[in-house]
């Protein structure tokens, strides 16, 4: 255990900022979840920029990896592109 403030308060910034993360990523990976399960294409567009505004925040501040929010909009594209 820690014994120095200067510890104790890092571990805590630790502990507040995994939530936070852990919290984004759930909600990139609903999101994401949600668009490959639409099927018009309407919605799937008005989707797909608000997605990709949310892979790029995450990316920036390393909760993902820029090359994952990448393939992962890729990805998104091609679907939906796909739909008719």
């Amino acid at each position: 255990m820690a014994n120095h403030l200067s510890a104790k308060k890092r571990i805590r910034q630790a502990e507040s900022r995994k939530l936070r993360n852990k919290y984004q990523a759930r909600t990139m990976r609903n999101a994401v979840k949600n668009l490959k399960n639409t099927t018009a294409k309407a919605e799937a567009a008005e989707l797909y920029p608000k997605i990709v505004s949310m892979l790029d925040k995450l990316a920036k501040t390393n909760v993902i990896h820029k090359n994952k929010a990448s393939n992962l909009k890729s990805k998104l594209a091609k679907h939906v592109e796909s739909l008719s």
